[in-house]
């Protein structure tokens, strides 16, 4: 039977012909794809197009191994494949799998079965087996949105069950899924597992700090209010160490954060640990790290160093070492908390709302200001080594804070009169929730108009805040910051106006604007 279409004849059905939905990774966010397969008749050929990269290209002998292999027919037939939209780039194996099942359909081997509810994405090995592929999470979570379920390999049903709003099946093997669709079999269902939890990480503890009581409170205060902060001191004096507990003295991730951050993990890595996924992440490059590998970048486009730590803590250890060019792409990054990747074939964007931590030796030996006579380093070879950091990096560091040298008295002493980090934990989270109950925002994201409102200073506070930066030639950044820093300072206090005190001990936390002038 056939019905007529504007004069043509038209089958009711065009068997040749089968759609399957899937996904693309574009930055962080999945774009639905629909794979269509059809089958002509003519000289045997398999042709993919739509944008495919070569690992796409390539999917066509691992498909017809896998077909052959699980006791199928591989159709001797000319086979054309689309990845529509046809302008996105695509990338991966992760199509693999929906141009099987749109393959078996278009031969009439899986006769009948409906695909319209099912998403599916997948590498094939030769022998059928299904292996894990990137970008599960965001995939999971965009096809949840949609109302659809999705096939995943089993390798990757862990990460799929983060999802909690979505249907996700796990599959071994294309014959399984081949198996459920036709209703003779069924997929298992991806399912948390007991060992995912929102425990808190064992992160290390503040206790083991000995000293440095300042730097401890600068600390407290840029956990408090997300500020930036640079450590300055010789070698030993602890700066990697007070970075490297801040974790542990932050709040935890919210789910809809540890989400946002795992997807991100799950995009540049490929798998996310699962078992800390609720743990705020803290990057530590080396300073050989190039400026792509900060901020990401390549042909097709991937998350760097300040993606991955989105909603946590990006360490810059030897600060000076890094190229300067390297930390000029920071800036922008730092004030808009993204990154945009434009590239000739696509563009992306990234989250990047990380808090900076960085550290550096005051000279190029180390030993300035230790209290010894030990550094050797001239005044032009201080000023070449502080100038590797440009005015405009330093404006937007909000404080920085010098290390003095510990004494072996200081070092001899108990840790157990030492504050842990639960109890500088438990004075954060209060300071933090009454940041957002009262601007919905760290203080650290104050701008514009409600800056003005939060930040306000009566005449005598704002005679000594405009000295201050006149002599000091700040920028209306750094004037800005200040406003911004002893806001939290403020909020530490319990304080509802931000008092004298609260702009001395901020301006305080610029001692490279002091030291430049």
């Amino acid at each position: 039977m056939s019905t007529k279409v504007t004069g043509f004849e038209k089958p009711d059905t065009i068997k040749s012909l089968a759609m399957i939905r899937t996904r693309t990774v574009v930055g962080i966010s999945a774009v639905p794809v629909m794979v269509e397969v059809h089958l002509a008749n003519g000289l045997p050929s398999f042709s993919t197009v739509g944008l495919p990269e070569t690992a796409v290209k390539e999917s066509k002998d691992r498909v017809r191994g896998a077909i052959i292999n699980s006791g199928f027919e591989f159709p001797a037939k000319r086979i054309t494949v689309n990845l529509a939209p046809a302008d996105l780039p695509k990338t991966g194996g992760r199509f693999d799998l929906p141009i099987a099942i749109g393959i078996l359909i278009a031969s009439g081997q899986l006769p009948g079965v409906k695909v319209d509810d099912f998403e599916m994405v997948g590498e094939v090995a030769l022998d059928g087996h299904l292996r894990k592929v990137s970008g599960i999470l965001p995939t999971a979570l965009s096809c949840g949105a949609d109302g659809r379920q999705l096939v995943v390999p089993t390798d990757n049903a862990i990460e799929a069950s983060l999802a909690e709003n979505t249907t996700a099946w796990q599959a071994e093997h294309l014959l399984t899924v081949c198996q459920h669709l036709a209703g003779r079999g069924d997929m298992s269902l991806c399912t948390p597992s007991d060992s995912i939890t929102s425990k808190l990480a064992s992160y290390l503890d503040l206790s083991d700090v000995k000293g440095q009581g300042q730097a401890k409170r600068a600390l407290e205060i840029a956990a408090a209010g997300g500020h930036s902060l640079l450590f300055i001191g010789p070698p030993g004096t602890g700066k990697s160490m007070l970075a490297s507990r801040l974790p542990g003295i932050l709040p935890c991730l919210s789910v809809s954060e540890a989400l946002e951050t795992a997807a991100v993990q799950s995009v540049a890595q490929g798998q996310l640990d699962v078992d800390r996924w609720m743990q705020r992440p803290f990057r530590s490059p080396h300073h050989s790290a190039s400026a792509v590998a900060l901020v990401g970048g390549g042909s097709y486009p991937r998350p760097g160093e300040i993606s991955l730590a989105h909603n946590g803590i990006l360490f810059l250890d030897e600060l000076t070492e890094f190229s300067r060019s390297a930390l000029e792409q920071l800036r922008e990054p730092l004030e808009t908390g993204k990154i945009h990747i434009a590239r000739a074939n696509q563009s992306v964007e990234y989250p990047a709302r990380f808090q900076l931590v960085t550290a550096c030796n005051p000279c190029p030996c180390g030993y300035l200001g230790d209290g010894t006579d030990r550094c050797i380093c001239s005044a032009n070879k201080i000023e070449q080594y502080r100038a590797k950091l440009s005015g405009p990096m330093l404006d937007r560091i909000d404080m920085h804070v010098h290390l003095p040298r510990i004494s072996v008295s200081e070092l001899r002493k108990q840790s157990k009169s030492v504050e842990p980090s639960s109890a500088v934990r438990e004075r954060v989270k209060i300071v933090r929730e009454l940041q957002i109950k009262r601007q919905a925002k760290l203080n650290s994201n104050l701008a514009g108009v409600t800056l003005e409102e939060h930040c306000q200073l009566d005449d005598g506070i704002h005679q000594f805040l405009d000295m201050a930066c006149e002599r000091l030639h700040l920028s209306a950044r750094a004037y800005h910051r200040i406003l911004r820093l002893a806001r939290t300072i403020a909020d530490m206090s319990a304080k509802t106006n931000i008092e004298q005190s609260h702009i001395a001990e901020a301006i305080g936390y610029r001692s490279l604007d002091r030291q430049s002038r």
